[in-house]
């Protein structure tokens, strides 16, 4: 009689990942009575035809210790209204419902979409790379 010895199984899991372009928005660390504090930034993700583009915004927890430390770092930018066009990549997407609480839309359900922020592809604040290439690296490049 042989005995066989089994690996445990890993877990199986499904991601969904989404991938686009948009604004950064809305950068905050949150701390909630009962649990941690995370960093939460709202990302206005960009869709539809260049000349009439659309805006889909995503609630997002930042995960990704990365994209924690660019986010801290671009806190001052967004606060002081500077245009930050990142390329993102989101995960775990899901849809929460709520009610307005004021304004036209009072008593009324809404729907609002939270992910977590895994990393950034690329960031640009007004327009400009970011972090800044240094004359170095510039130079090194071309």
């Amino acid at each position: 009689m042989t005995s066989r010895q089994t690996t445990p199984e890993k877990p199986k899991y499904f991601d969904l990942d989404i991938h686009g372009i948009g604004y950064l928005n809305r950068v905050r660390e949150v701390t909630p009575e009962n649990g941690f504090p995370f960093l939460s930034v709202t990302i206005a993700a960009l869709r539809g035809p260049a000349d009439n583009v659309q805006h889909t915004h995503f609630e997002c927890v930042v995960v990704g210790e990365e994209a924690k430390d660019l986010v801290r770092q671009l806190m001052p930018a967004v606060e002081a209204d500077f245009k930050v066009l990142v390329g993102f990549h989101l995960s775990d997407l899901q849809a929460e419902t709520f009610i307005f609480k004021n304004g036209d839309r009072a008593g009324t359900t809404g729907i609002s979409l939270k992910s977590r922020l895994l990393r950034f592809q690329w960031i640009k604040v007004e327009g400009q790379p970011f972090p800044a290439p240094t004359a170095e690296t510039h130079n090194a490049v071309a």
